[in-house]
């Protein structure tokens, strides 16, 4: 039997039962789909939060307060002036200093005034002290209303911007009425209402007033030292870290520490081995089903046709060339499998990236091994059946 006789055999076997072909490719559609859609999406989410990684993370800069740890005095190692220091910066688009208030069990953030009958007591919310330079360093996006800005924060105006999971809590629904909220007994003029932030999401659940205002009611921080959040362009942030303590306190530049953000490739490895450990996981265990179903598939074709087999071997076929029958047909099953499933595959990578709008990653080994893969399982899977047809009998085949 040459090779064109035994391939017309696999491919007139898998015509004659279109239907049992189907069910049976489709195990390896599957297993080989999965594998090629895991090994895209995987690569292309990879290149995505590499992205994103490097749009916020690689663009920020942390300055920390650690004069206490120098023996200075309490209070802020900030000037009053931070902002515009660090702004003036090569590089900088945004900076601003915060610290978290600790207030008294009697200053809780609520609708009214403390111990007011109808006052909605706000039990999660912080309050915050913030440059205005924080505000626009964090990214906001606002719901309604404005940002305070640098005359409320030399005028120390009681004003406020909270996030919405706090208005929504203490029943702020616009700002046409020039709503407050009471921190104890200070009222503070909300002018501005978060949705959303790229940066420091604690934020929403914060009551966000002026630096100089909070100072004034509640003193410089203490327990919580004020840090100062800096954002950069990208490919700045290590220079702008190891040029801001000098240019916010040239006389002590040692009271602040500034932290560079980390490499982004250490955060994205371990991302995209666990989305590929996982994922690769299902496939496999999809190619393993296929391989059940071929090899189920293939085994029930042996015992219907025994009477074929036994015909074969009276007219001089030996049990090598019943062998290589049931394997040739079921390796030509497992290699269609593996092309429309890395098809399928392909499709869906491109698929789901055009709609998130993303550019689309895919090794091209991958996608011309797939196919291999699938003729791969199909040999494996029947191994059993073509030995289990050539072990069969021809007289008792004759008999069936």
């Amino acid at each position: 039997m040459g090779v064109a006789d035994l391939l017309g055999e696999a491919v007139a076997g898998a015509v004659q039962r279109p239907a049992r072909s189907v069910l049976t490719t489709l195990g390896t559609v599957l297993g080989v789909g999965s594998l090629i859609a895991v090994l895209g999406l995987t690569s292309t989410t990879a290149s995505q939060i590499d992205s994103r990684f490097s749009r916020l993370t690689a663009t920020e800069v942390k300055i920390e307060d650690i004069s206490a740890k120098n023996g200075a005095p309490a209070g802020t190692a900030f000037p009053e002036d931070a902002d515009s220091r660090i702004e003036a910066l090569n590089g900088v688009t945004a900076a601003g200093v915060y610290w978290r208030i600790r207030t008294g069990p009697q200053e809780q953030v609520s609708s009214a005034p403390a111990g007011a009958a109808y006052a909605v007591t706000d039990r999660q919310a912080q309050v915050v002290a913030a440059s205005p330079g924080l505000l626009r360093a964090v990214g906001p996006e606002l719901a309604q209303g404005r940002l305070f800005d640098g005359f409320h924060e030399e005028r120390h105006e009681k004003v406020a911007v909270i996030g919405a999971s706090v208005a929504a809590r203490l029943g702020i629904t616009g700002l046409q009425n020039g709503p407050a909220v009471f921190v104890g007994d200070t009222p503070f003029t909300v002018v501005g209402i978060l949705r959303d932030v790229e940066r420091r999401p604690e934020l929403l659940t914060s009551v966000v007033v002026p630096r100089g205002t909070g100072q004034e009611i509640w003193g410089p921080p203490a327990d919580d030292r004020a840090e100062m959040l800096v954002t950069t362009r990208l490919g700045a942030a290590v220079q702008v870290a190891d040029e801001a303590p000098l240019a916010l306190r040239p006389e002590h530049p040692e009271r602040l520490r500034a932290t560079p953000p980390p490499d982004p490739r250490t955060l994205r490895s371990g991302v995209q081995g666990d989305l590929g450990q996982l994922f690769l996981l299902l496939a496999a265990v999809c190619l393993v089903i296929g391989a059940v179903g071929i090899a189920n598939t293939t085994l029930v074709a042996v015992m219907e046709r025994t009477g074929e087999i036994g015909l074969r071997r009276a007219l001089g076929a030996r049990a090598r060339h019943i062998t290589a029958q049931f394997l040739a047909e079921s390796t030509l099953l497992g290699l269609l499998g593996g092309v429309i499933g890395a098809s399928a595959g392909t499709v869906t990578v491109v698929a789901v990236s055009a709609v998130r709008q993303w550019t689309p990653v895919l090794h091209p080994a991958a996608v011309a091994g797939a196919p291999l893969l699938g003729l791969a399982t199909g040999l494996v899977a029947g191994l059993y059946p073509a030995w289990r047809a050539s072990r069969i009998p021809p007289a008792e085949a004759l008999r069936r």
